[in-house]
């Protein structure tokens, strides 16, 4: 029997869902296994099951296997990544081999006449296979492995004229190893990518969910640093003769149809330029309110302030802590047709439709300030401003809200009683802090536990700080560590709040100049809540675990 004569015997597809199968088979020539998993009828797992019952293989779960090193020499890394194939084990004079495809054979007898040894196929997820692949081969393995056969680019930049560089990075490996690396950092979610040269060496790697982590790259990769680093400053348009100096510029990719803005810095270094890149996703970065990961309190009170007439909201953190994020969440909640929204950013991160932006280039003259006092004459109801650097800045900003908009801007303080001290130290004066500043809100990022690998624990109740009172009843969780997490225990981050919401009493303290603690224990009588208590709750629910809260909000 064919597989879609069982697949329909089991009830698993219709006639009317086979006919349309063949329709997409006939179009685009693909083979009927991949027809059924393109068009939805059953998934890549369901796909391999009925296919291993239907050929006799058997289907394995790779996450939930160790793979020897030895075993994974038996083929050469040309081979897997052409072939998409991983050996898993060897007994008895036989090779397990994991694939996807169930009925590519010419590739078992490759690899027959490769080793010498019987192949016992198995079927696997082609996702499984891939990332496994890049863990133990490294990215872009099998092109580093071309490199180093062909010998195909020079190794050191030293002494090279910039022609040579130019030729260098436009040779076809290069540009697809450098393609690999930037694709890999974007299936990853890496944030940032930071390729560091050193004297023997050349460390790659990725900042995920805020955390530096090595890339999964073959040590050769060192020999091909001068072709790597030249072709991604001729990517971001940089001058590749110069290495005395740093450089910045941009690059604009597109992965998988999402487009990606990367922001790149080369800085010269001992052992050659250092690249850091910031990876922009525009269409992951665009959070709406709920998805910040505010409490229910702490998100009533936020969306009372943005919908407030007019008035200054901060946003205060560290670099890095989200703010960004949440301005643009609190512009996108707000956005509508009867409001006009215009920001000064340096620079625009992301685009907001129906938000006019303006960037910031201090070469021409413009400043936040400049900018500031430009786009008052354009009516706007609310503006938000990237960031108050300085007292002029300050000042604008304080008189637009007394003229009547909604400004929301960041600051660069550690919690949210020390916004309008910063404001005062700054040269702005209190009576005017007092009279326009409606809210200020602190915020850290914290990493997610991984559903998928999260475990319940007993604590002990020595490393719970005093003031946290205590374990809960239920104990906590924390991730083991996974294929999905790269074995961290974490995926993905949510925020920790402090919101701290003006009133009579506040604005006298900030008139009055009174310290910081002062004006958190008045804000406590108003229903404050501090960093370290939103994460304790965080820990409690099972979001985060206490090591990152207490590192995040260290007292």
């Amino acid at each position: 029997m064919r597989i879609t004569d069982v697949l329909v015997k089991k009830g698993l597809l219709t006639r009317e869902q086979l006919s349309e199968i063949q329709r997409l088979q006939k179009a685009e020539g693909l083979r009927i296994d991949r027809a059924i998993v393109r068009l939805g009828f059953l998934t890549e797992r369901q796909m391999l099951a009925a296919l291993g019952v239907h050929l006799g293989l058997k289907v394995v779960d790779l996450a939930e296997m160790t793979i020897g090193r030895e075993v994974l020499r038996l083929l050469p890394p040309k081979l897997v990544f052409r072939k998409r194939l991983l050996p898993i084990a060897r007994e008895n004079g036989a090779i397990e081999i994991a694939t996807s495809d169930a009925f590519d054979m010419s590739a078992m007898d490759e690899v027959r006449l490769l080793t010498g040894l019987t192949v016992r196929p198995v079927l696997a997820s082609a996702d499984e296979i891939d990332k496994l692949i890049k863990a133990h081969y490294g990215v872009g393995g099998d092109t580093i492995d071309e490199m180093v056969a062909e010998d195909a680019v020079s190794v050191s930049a030293d002494g090279a004229t910039s022609e040579d560089l130019l030729e260098m990075a436009q040779e076809a490996s290069v540009i697809k190893l450098v393609n690999e690396i930037i694709i890999e950092a974007v299936n990853e979610r890496a944030s940032d990518i930071h390729v560091e040269p050193y004297e023997h060496s050349l460390s790659i790697r990725y900042r995920i969910d805020g955390v530096l982590q090595e890339a999964s790259l073959p040590p050769q990769i060192h020999r091909f640093q001068a072709a790597i680093i030249s072709r991604l400053k001729i990517l971001a348009n940089l001058n590749i003769a110069e290495r005395r100096v740093p450089q910045d510029g941009r690059i604009e990719f597109s992965v998988g149809g999402r487009q990606i803005d990367v922001r790149v810095s080369v800085i010269p270094m001992l052992f050659g330029e250092g690249i850091v890149m910031r990876l922009l996703d525009k269409a992951n970065v665009l959070f709406t309110l709920t998805q910040l990961g505010m409490d229910d309190g702490t998100f009533g009170r936020f969306q009372g302030l943005i919908q407030r007439p007019h008035g200054i909201i901060l946003v205060t953190g560290p670099t890095g802590s989200g703010k960004t994020t949440t301005l643009y969440a609190a512009l996108n909640a707000l956005v509508s047709p009867e409001i006009k929204v215009l920001t000064v950013e340096d620079p625009v991160e992301y685009h907001l439709h129906g938000v006019n932006q303006i960037p910031v280039d201090p070469n021409v003259g413009m400043t936040f300030e400049r900018g500031l006092r430009a786009i008052l004459r354009h009516d706007p109801d609310v503006i938000m401003i990237g960031e108050i650097r300085d007292l002029e800045t300050a000042r604008a900003a304080i008189a637009a809200a007394l003229t009547g908009h909604l400004v929301l801007s960041t600051l660069h303080t550690n919690d949210a009683a020390s916004a309008p001290m910063r404001l005062i130290d700054m040269g702005v004066e209190s009576f005017l802090v007092s009279s326009t500043l409606i809210g200020s809100m602190a915020q850290r990022l914290v990493r997610r536990i991984c559903p998928k690998c999260q475990t319940s624990y007993a604590p002990d109740p020595k490393t719970v700080p005093d003031d946290f009172g205590g374990p809960p009843a239920e104990g906590f969780r924390r991730g083991t560590g996974c294929e999905a997490c790269r074995g961290t225990g974490f995926r993905g981050r949510t925020g920790l709040y402090e919101l701290l919401v003006m009133n009579d009493e506040l604005a006298d303290h900030i008139l009055h100049r009174r310290p910081p603690s002062e004006l958190i224990q008045a804000g406590r009588r108003a229903g404050l809540r501090l960093l370290r208590e939103d994460g304790w709750l965080k820990v409690r629910q099972g979001v985060t675990t206490l090591d990152e809260v207490v590192t995040c909000t260290a007292v």
